[in-house]
């Protein structure tokens, strides 16, 4: 069943294609779990935005002292990451392989 529910605008195609896959799945409708969904793919649009800035940038800058020190959006990027993957988690949605085919799994 296709819900009516729409991701919320200011999210990027990526992160709205996701929100749609995830709450048509897994049939999400309830105010904590879109909630969760929303800030779950924000921080996935934060992972990729700051990612791109760091691919711009390099992992390494110059002080003002010609000194090298680390990026700050790293951390920026690790800790969206974590919040992205914590949020998936919260949403404790059933992500078993389909068990259903008969035989041996591809590739073995």
């Amino acid at each position: 069943m296709k819900t009516q529910i729409k991701p919320p605008g200011h999210l990027s195609s990526e992160s709205k294609t996701f929100w749609k896959q995830i709450v048509d799945d897994y049939s999400i409708s309830d105010a904590a779990g879109l909630k969760i969904l929303r800030i779950s793919c924000e921080s996935f649009d934060r992972v990729q935005s700051a990612r791109q800035s760091i691919d711009t940038a390099g992992m390494l800058l110059l002080d003002k002292f010609g000194q090298q020190k680390v990026n700050p959006l790293l951390a920026v990027e690790r800790d969206s990451r974590a919040a992205f993957l914590a949020g998936l988690k919260a949403l404790n949605l059933d992500v078993a392989p389909d068990c259903h085919r008969i035989g041996r799994p591809p590739g073995s």
